[in-house]
């Protein structure tokens, strides 16, 4: 099993609207960074565990977490000429982009800020501290374990 954070914007689509669907899960798609959908495609499997991290908000951080159900697959909203998302040069054939399904684990006592996060030496090689932008970043499970602790858990 391996450990992701993965970035949203809380008005776009949060950890609550995650919770908030009939089945617990969803899709995460959009995603249109190549090396965020080099994960999704390659590295990303059924069972990993995920912290979702709320950015373009007040206050920016961890908010929970939840469980890949469906391993990296081709983001519909390429093929759609009507989505946000639509990629011309996109094929059935040759996908450009990737997805994944995931649902609603916890959401933490209190957000684990990206301050928080910034001032933890235990987290000082943490991607997010490194390559704040991506979308989709791995965690250590010591990382994973650490910004538990930081959030006093789950529920």
């Amino acid at each position: 099993m391996n450990y992701w954070l993965l970035k949203t914007e809380p008005d776009e689509y949060s950890l609550d609207d995650l919770r908030s669907e009939p089945s617990g899960q969803a899709r995460w798609d959009g995603i249109r960074n190549y090396q965020a959908r080099n994960l999704l495609r390659d590295a990303v499997q059924q069972g990993d565990q995920v912290l979702i991290y709320h950015s373009q908000c007040r206050p920016v951080g961890v908010a929970g977490t939840a469980e890949v159900v469906r391993a990296g697959y081709p983001d519909p909203a390429q093929f759609d000429p009507q989505s946000h998302y639509f990629d011309a040069r996109a094929s059935q054939e040759a996908p450009r982009w990737y997805c994944i399904d995931i649902r609603f684990v916890s959401a933490f006592p209190h957000t684990v800020t990206l301050a928080d996060i910034k001032s933890e030496p235990a987290l000082e090689d943490m991607v997010l501290r490194r390559q704040g932008r991506l979308s989709v970043q791995p965690v250590s499970p010591q990382e994973w374990r650490h910004v538990h602790a930081m959030a006093g858990g789950g529920k």
